[in-house]
């Protein structure tokens, strides 16, 4: 990776997280005006028209410069916060992310609209508006001082009191480039360890790169000067002096200077004579990683689960009992790994629920109905591989939750219902798998109307559909094309989408399931593992042949007592504790065995079916790898794996085989 390109990658891992900040604040702000999100937006948007400019990418300059001289104006208490300017800003919004993706593909980063967007958020600026009923923000932010941080509020008052201050002279290496994203940086890194009280020179005069490469920060903190230093080490730095500012309340103290080492000073920086007390300080602890590492770290622990198994097969065949001990610590060390590799790739789902208020708040408009929204459970953690296919039906859900869900205000008021509808989206741990709930108190599923429309096109008879329970008609609206919504929209009823839901959701080796009451409100639960990388499975033979079923999926092992054995319709059903279930001997899959004298019962949500075995051999912990593309699909399994043997075991698709009951 070249130097412009590494650069490249921390803007956009910085400007990302701008965005998202900017996108959250604006949302906060329309409903409720505070100083603390304006201040935030502010921020945001003055870092990132900083690191654009430093890396010459115009356009995000220019609009995030014009979102900023409109929160100007706002923070000055000239203009209000309407709907129409909310949407200007949105729309700013997305523009910056749209930009975004093109800087991070390669490009300039300058859509074609980008004058319109531009003068769109200038054609705000001189206009007479209402001031906010919350007040004149230019008093919530005070006045702006000489070398006082631009959207931050007064610097030192009460609340100082027993933080311990300090001056940073910084002075950027000659050999370093970028030298004003560089310094924004540092900057951002002090933030998070107390309040800066004031940049000389200003720090918009840092940010945009017209600095001679020195500049002093005077900071509020009690991280302790360990990790000041730790934050300003950078070899872009070729001085560092940190003052520690004694509060005047205190006796006099000379002033102490720490110059940060440079790095021909390491060595006498780790001399036996340098002090071990360490003053209490925050040190570094999490570091930015390209995503397509993790997953070739994963690869690479899947080969040594693998190989673990083969090893200690040979080992076992051969008897080679010297190897044991070493088998054993290799076992363990491979295994420790395994489960902090699983750890690492975990995310909180804030990554995608954060994505979704602004989606709530643009369908909530256009349909005329008030939500509010809540999210719980954000910091509930999945493996990436399960968060990748999470997004499209968890939207699916949220949008069919405010369209055919939650009523207009009039028809909730009429109801006796509060004229806001509520949406909750959250998410929990359950054992072993991650429960996401979204559940609105809108007018729920009329089992009726889903029924009369499975009559119609002729899913079901009017006798039949007599004996069905509530849960099994409300299971109609995840068949392919279903709707029971009486006009096709771009956001249309229950059914659209919902089968692409439950495929996707399945895909992800979960299962979803419905509770709705009529007049009250409707929730969906989706129930996922948390990866899907390495699972434990049930080893069984069939006709000689190994295959694997996925343990969660295995209900009971029962002896294949013949005489229980009955033809129904023309496939083989038994008859297990007054339960009758479809047999399936998988001849297609493995060939005929006159030796199956073992039932294994399989169930997906709430169906049940029983397969003959052969032989359980036991339980193991795998790898499964999806087929190839060479290979193609194979009805009934949804991957194979390598045991210790060496032998390539196919892995059964439950749910493929359940559906076909």
């Amino acid at each position: 990776m070249s130097e412009l390109d590494a650069y490249r990658s921390l803007y956009i891992a910085e400007s990302r997280e701008n965005h998202e900040n900017i996108v959250k604040n604006l949302l906060a702000l329309e409903s409720d005006a505070s100083d603390e999100a304006i201040a935030e937006i502010f921020r945001s948007a003055h870092s990132l028209k900083g690191m654009s400019a430093s890396m010459d990418f115009k356009g995000m300059e220019r609009l995030c410069h014009a979102m900023e001289d409109v929160f100007q104006e706002i923070r000055n208490g000239n203009m209000a916060i309407t709907h129409a300017l909310m949407d200007t800003l949105l729309s700013a919004s997305d523009a910056m992310e749209a930009m975004l993706d093109d800087i991070e593909a390669g490009g300039p980063g300058i859509p074609q609209d980008l004058d319109d967007l531009v003068d769109g958020l200038k054609n705000w600026i001189g206009r007479k508006t209402e001031v906010l009923p919350e007040g004149d923000f230019s008093q919530a932010y005070g006045g702006m001082g000489d070398g006082a941080v631009q959207g931050e509020p007064s610097p030192i008052g009460e609340e100082a009191l027993g933080e311990n201050h300090y001056r940073i002279t910084l002075c950027m290496s000659d050999q370093c480039d970028n030298r004003n994203l560089r310094a924004m940086i540092i900057l951002q890194n002090l933030e998070e360890l107390g309040r800066i009280e004031r940049v000389v020179p200003d720090r918009a005069i840092v940010e945009d790169g017209e600095f001679d490469g020195r500049f002093t920060v005077e900071i509020a903190s009690d991280a302790g000067i360990e990790a000041i230093k730790t934050v300003t080490s950078s070899s872009d730095l070729k001085e560092a002096v940190i003052e520690d500012l004694k509060s005047p309340a205190s006796s006099p103290a000379v002033v102490r200077k720490a110059s940060l080492p440079t790095p021909e000073k390491e060595d006498e920086r780790r001399s036996p004579q340098r002090s071990e007390k360490v003053e209490k300080g925050r040190e570094v602890k999490n570091i930015r990683v390209d995503i397509s590492r993790l997953d070739v770290m994963m690869n690479l622990v899947e080969d040594l689960v693998i190989n673990r198994g083969r090893i200690t097969e040979i080992a076992r065949e051969h008897q080679m009992k010297d190897l044991d001990e070493t088998l054993n610590m290799i076992g363990r060390s491979v295994s420790d790994l395994q489960n902090l590799m699983m750890n690492i790739r975990m995310i909180p789902l804030n990554h995608i629920f954060n994505r979704f208020p602004r989606t709530v708040r643009d369908i909530a408009n256009r349909e005329g109905k008030e939500v509010e929204f809540i999210i719980e459970g954000g910091d509930t953690e999945l493996d990436r591989s399960v968060m990748d296919g999470l997004n499209d039906p968890l939207l699916h859900l949220i949008r069919n939750a405010i369209d055919h869900g939650i009523e207009r205000p009039e028809i909730r008021q009429a109801a006796g219902k509060p004229r806001k509808g509520t949406l909750l989206l959250s998410a929990r741990r359950d054992r072993d798998n991650v429960i996401i709930t979204i559940q609105d108190d809108g007018k729920g599923i009329s089992a009726g109307k889903v029924k009369q429309k499975a009559i119609e096109r002729g899913l079901i008879s009017e006798a039949e559909a007599e004996n069905l329970s509530r849960e099994e008609i409300i299971d109609f609206l995840f068949r392919p094309g279903f709707s029971t919504a009486e006009s096709i929209t771009d956001i249309s009823g229950r059914g659209v989408g919902l089968d692409v839901v439950r495929t996707t959701i399945e895909s992800l080796k979960g299962t979803i399931k419905v509770e709705s009451t009529e007049g009250e409100g409707s929730k969906f639960e989706l129930l996922l593992p948390p990866t899907m990388a390495i699972v434990t499975v049930m080893m069984v033979r069939i006709n000689g042949r190994r295959c694997a079923i996925p343990v969660h999926n295995v209900v009971e092992v029962a002896s294949l007592e013949k005489e229980y054995i009955h033809t129904i319709g023309g496939h083989e059903a038994i008859l297990l504790r007054n339960e009758v279930l479809p047999l399936d001997r998988l001849d297609d899959m493995f060939g005929r065995s006159d030796r199956t004298d073992i039932l294994v019962v399989l169930q997906h949500q709430n169906r049940k079916r029983s397969i003959a075995v052969d032989l359980i051999e036991g339980q193991q912990e795998v790898v499964i790898k999806p087929l190839s593309s060479v290979a193609g699909s194979c009805r009934g399994v949804s991957g194979v794996t390598i045991p210790g043997d060496g032998e390539v075991v196919p892995v059964l698709d439950v749910n493929a085989l359940i559906k076909e009951t």
